[in-house]
């Protein structure tokens, strides 16, 4: 798609709907994004709900119900294929858990990889798992290094590194003419972009960036069509198939449904906050949305092309999507002198990032290139 640089000239989003200091460019949605004011009521109706006895849980559990609905439609997935994991690093760590891994067996990831996928398949002692690392970016180099004994290429949509936008599309015949797993973390596309769920085997997605919700719960995604027999070596009471009273000499039996995610009470909390920002972000076409961030993404990387300033953001409108990053030796620097000037980007791994939004625009571009003139000296 395309960026139309003459775009987003006014927010998406109204501002006014989120704490956004006046006055201010929060462009950090690629590590947190702001708060929308309506899930103050959130908060306070699950206070409430959960005062409330045996209705309120019952209340509690309608907004799990709302939450995975919500998701299934923006994913283009089934409710019965989302569940919900505390963060993505618990819900890969389930997923790893449960398959039968065999001495030689490998993995595919791109060398910089987010430790969420990582370090699952790295901790993994009975037996080790192989890591293989090529470029994600060029599928024919990950079709290079796989084979026979591949079980899985485990992926990020975006690179939370560089803001590269994988081709999905692509990895997944990879991993088919070898008969492994795609595992996708869609943490930093979901929100932004329109999510095809059916192109991997899981996924998953942190609920805090784009998806503008709070920390404590995320997305998880069973692919039950290509995945049927799919079951967790590990489980809770919430994960199993019935609250009775368990006769434990009969054996266990799990939800028949992506429910089974989710080993112990979700972080009810943080779902009605979920709920209410895919609520919220249900009225906005998904497209749209991609292509104002994408508008702004490309008016910077313009910007910053003709300032004499590198990124390391690919500039094909096809390849990038909602953050431009720079690599700097003061790039924790740069971040905290941004922030004095009212730009909250966000700074790690020796990178300045700018993650932009819906509640972003034209006026932000202008806001970063004027503070980020002040502070980069090379």
């Amino acid at each position: 798609m395309p960026a139309d640089t003459a775009a987003a000239a006014e927010p998406l989003f109204d501002p006014a709907l989120f704490r956004i200091p006046p006055g201010v460019a929060h462009v950090c949605a690629g590590g947190e994004t702001p708060f929308l004011r309506r899930h103050d009521a959130a908060l306070a109706r699950y206070a409430e709900d959960k005062s409330a006895g045996p209705p309120g849980r019952e209340r509690q559990e309608a907004e799990v119900a709302r939450a995975r609905a919500l998701a299934a439609e923006a994913w283009g997935a089934a409710a019965e294929e989302i569940g919900l994991v505390a963060n993505v690093a618990e819900g890969m760590s389930l997923l790893v858990e449960s398959l039968d891994w065999r001495e030689g067996d490998n993995v595919c990831l791109d060398p910089d990889e987010y430790p969420s996928l990582v370090a699952p398949l790295a901790m993994r002692r009975h037996p080790r798992i192989e890591l293989r690392f090529a470029p994600l970016a060029d599928p024919a180099a990950v079709a290079a290094r796989v084979d026979a004994r591949t079980r899985m290429i485990a992926a990020s949509h975006v690179s939370y590194l560089n803001g590269a936008r994988h081709d999905l599309a692509a990895l997944r015949r990879v991993a088919d003419a070898v008969g492994a797993l795609l595992v996708v973390d869609h943490t930093q596309a979901a929100g932004w972009m329109p999510i095809e769920a059916p192109l991997a085997d899981f996924a998953f997605s942190a609920g805090y960036k784009w998806l503008l919700g709070m920390t404590g719960t995320a997305l998880a995604y069973w692919n039950r069509a290509r995945q049927p027999g799919w079951i967790p070596a590990s489980a809770g009471w919430y994960s199993l198939a019935s609250t009775a009273r368990p006769d434990y000499a009969a054996g266990l039996a799990l939800r028949p449904d992506a429910g089974r995610f989710t080993r112990g009470n979700p972080a009810h909390g943080a779902v009605y906050v979920l709920a209410e920002a895919l609520a919220f972000l249900r009225g906005f076409d998904a497209a749209a949305v991609q292509r104002h961030v994408q508008a702004l993404s490309g008016a910077l990387l313009a910007r910053l092309a003709e300032a004499g300033i590198a990124s390391t953001t690919p500039p094909d409108p096809a390849r990038h999507g909602a953050s431009v990053c720079i690599a700097s030796p003061r790039a924790a620097e740069i971040v905290a002198g941004l922030h004095a000037r009212g730009v909250y980007a966000w700074n790690g791994r020796g990178r300045i990032r700018f993650s932009f939004h819906g509640y972003n625009s034209r006026a932000d571009v202008d806001r970063i290139m004027d503070a980020l003139r002040a502070e980069w000296r090379g």
